[in-house]
């Protein structure tokens, strides 16, 4: 599977589980993002920056949020053994990690699609460091991904959550990026 490169900006407007309007700034390296949501009762903004390396593997992340209970801020390493640490203190449950994923964004599932090798029918399990909107909670998320089938415009994979018992089609564009998150967003530009 072929991908182009991302575009310098993104955005996506979020139904479903929540409203709101996503952005995302990408560069070699970086992933810049913020999402303004409500959902259910609860209303939050979240910011993210996102290092990572050649390999599209997490490095570091520094995520904020506002919520009606004030702000808040996070950050996030990876070592080259795939251990974390969240806010400096060791987080062995999140040791096998490559990945940071965020509650509030569907542009983080970008970054397995990019690392790995995938092939239709190609099946990957992609635990990832989950990070929470409404108090940047960090817990670890099972999830899979299943190549289904591939275009050089278009790929979607069946995305499967353990943690949450979610499975669904994620639609991905040629550079990479969700188009369709069923019940999360659609990609506008």
């Amino acid at each position: 599977m072929d991908l182009r490169a991302l575009p310098a900006a993104a955005s996506w407007t979020h139904r479903g589980a929540r409203v709101g309007f996503e952005v995302l700034f990408a560069e070699p390296g970086r992933l810049r993002g913020r999402t303004s949501a409500r959902e259910d009762d609860s209303t939050w903004y979240v910011g993210y920056e996102i290092t990572i390396g050649a390999d599209w593997a997490t490095e570091s992340v520094h995520a904020v949020n506002s919520t009606v209970t004030g702000d808040h801020q996070v950050g996030l390493t990876r070592s080259a053994e795939d251990r974390w640490s969240v806010d400096g203190v060791a987080r062995p449950d999140l040791d096998g990690c490559r990945d940071v994923d965020f509650e509030s964004s569907a542009v983080t599932n970008t970054l397995p699609v990019h690392r790995l090798a995938f092939v239709p029918g190609a099946t990957f399990d992609v635990p990832a460091a989950f990070v929470r909107a409404d108090d940047l909670s960090v817990l670890r998320l099972e999830q899979r991904y299943t190549l289904a089938s591939s275009a050089p415009d278009r790929h979607v994979f069946h995305y499967e959550s353990a943690t949450f018992g979610f499975e669904c089609e994620l639609v991905f564009d040629a550079s990479g990026l969700v188009v369709d998150y069923p019940g999360i967003a659609t990609r506008d530009r």
